[in-house]
């Protein structure tokens, strides 16, 4: 696994994986807002385990193969692939609030996008755009190698959850850079691992995370969107 990139990609990967970029992502707890309610994560460790699980389970077995699997269908021109692929990840996600927050940010990014130069090349048989199609079509777009697009897909995930924890649960500035540090070193792993996925092996179910997610849509005082 090598990450190869020129100066000017590496810098527009940095602004895509950025926590700044206007893509709602720091707007949805992804159910740790519920998880914490209901006791389940109550500390550090305790949230980076609850983190770690789905990096290695649920980013490694569904977001990053599928974000190669559309990186490719686009440098081929595959439109057909790449629809399948979009509402594949759509279906991948377990809830209503997991697929509003798939949606909403791949929307949300591709706007972005066309009013920093795309072309509007996205196929208009979409309804949804999945975030993982988004943010392949901006690797696409900034020339930035998908090895490295995949780790800074995994980062930009990582950002928004702790900083999310350091709010829930809560953590001081410091815990919080501690979990980036620790869960960071398991990013590679991760992207290692999804290169080895084949079609037939894209999907992964993690019952808590969905029932928390779908709990939290009822959840009497929140401060996630839902």
């Amino acid at each position: 696994m090598a990450i190869t990139t020129t100066d000017t990609a590496l810098l527009r990967l940095l602004q895509l994986s950025s926590a700044a970029l206007p893509v709602g992502g720091y707007s949805f707890s992804l159910g740790l807002e519920y998880a914490v309610d209901e006791g389940w994560i109550s500390d550090e460790a305790e949230v980076a385990q609850w983190l770690s699980l789905q990096l290695s389970e649920s980013l490694a077995s569904v977001d990053l193969p599928l974000l190669r699997r559309q990186s490719s269908a686009l440098q081929s021109n595959d439109v057909t692939g790449f629809i399948y692929w979009n509402d594949y990840a759509l279906a991948c996600r377990e809830t209503e609030e997991l697929r509003l927050t798939d949606s909403a940010m791949g929307s949300a990014l591709i706007k972005l996008l066309v009013d920093l130069g795309m072309p509007k090349t996205l196929p208009k048989a979409l309804d949804d755009t999945s975030f993982v199609s988004g943010f392949a079509l901006a690797a696409g777009f900034w020339e930035i190698d998908i090895c490295a697009a995949s780790h800074g897909y995994c980062w930009s995930w990582l950002e928004n959850q702790v900083a999310a924890a350091t709010k829930l649960v809560p953590l001081g500035q410091t815990s919080a850079q501690r979990l980036l540090g620790q869960l960071q070193s398991l990013i590679p792993e991760a992207v290692e691992r999804s290169e080895t996925v084949n079609d037939n092996a894209i999907g992964a179910s993690l019952p808590a995370l969905a029932m928390a997610s779908a709990w939290h849509e009822t959840q009497y005082s929140r401060l996630f969107r839902s």
